[in-house]
C-alpha cells in the first residue's frame, strides 16, 4: 500500500507566514509614522519662521522710536503690549521679543553711547513631541 503525500499548508507554515507578514507591516507602519512626523516638524518650524519674519518686519516698520526707551529688562512696550510669551495669533505659537541696547551688550566699553543701537531678537516657541522648540531671529535698529 502506497501512502500518498498530502499537499497543503501545515500549521507551522501558516504561523511563519503570519510572523513574517507582521514584521513587514510593522516596519512599513513605522516608516510611514516617521515620515509623517518629519513632515509635521518641518511644517511647524516653517510656520514659526514665517511668524518670526513677520514680527521682525513689523518691528522694522515701527521704527527705532517705538523701542528707544526699552531695554532687556522691559516686559512691555510703549503701548502696554507684553513682550514675553504672548500668543502670535496662530494657535500653539508664542512670541517673545528681547530688546538689548548695544551699550548693555558691551558694559566694559564706556565709550558706547546708550540708546543709539538696539539688537532686537524675536523668539517664536511651540511644542513638538512634548518638547519646547524655539525659532529665533534678530535684527539691529539704529537711530
Amino acid at each position: 500500500m502506497k501512502i500518498k503525500s498530502e499537499r497543503g499548508f501545515t500549521g507551522i507554515d501558516i504561523a511563519i507566514s503570519v510572523i513574517v507578514l507582521f514584521i513587514f507591516v510593522s516596519l512599513i507602519a513605522m516608516l510611514v509614522y516617521n515620515s509623517n512626523s518629519s513632515t509635521r516638524e518641518v511644517e511647524l518650524k516653517s510656520e514659526a519662521t514665517y511668524l518670526a519674519i513677520d514680527e521682525i518686519e513689523k518691528i522694522k516698520n515701527a521704527g527705532f522710536d517705538k523701542y528707544d526707551t526699552l531695554n532687556s529688562r522691559s516686559t512691555v512696550d510703549e503701548d502696554g503690549n507684553q513682550l514675553r510669551n504672548q500668543p502670535t495669533g496662530t494657535e500653539g505659537f508664542y512670541k517673545t521679543i528681547i530688546i538689548e541696547d548695544y551699550a548693555e551688550l558691551n558694559p566694559e566699553d564706556t565709550t558706547i553711547i546708550p540708546n543709539l543701537v538696539k539688537k532686537i531678537t524675536v523668539q517664536i516657541s511651540y511644542r513638538f513631541k512634548a518638547e519646547n522648540q524655539v525659532v529665533e531671529l534678530s535684527t539691529i535698529l539704529s537711530k
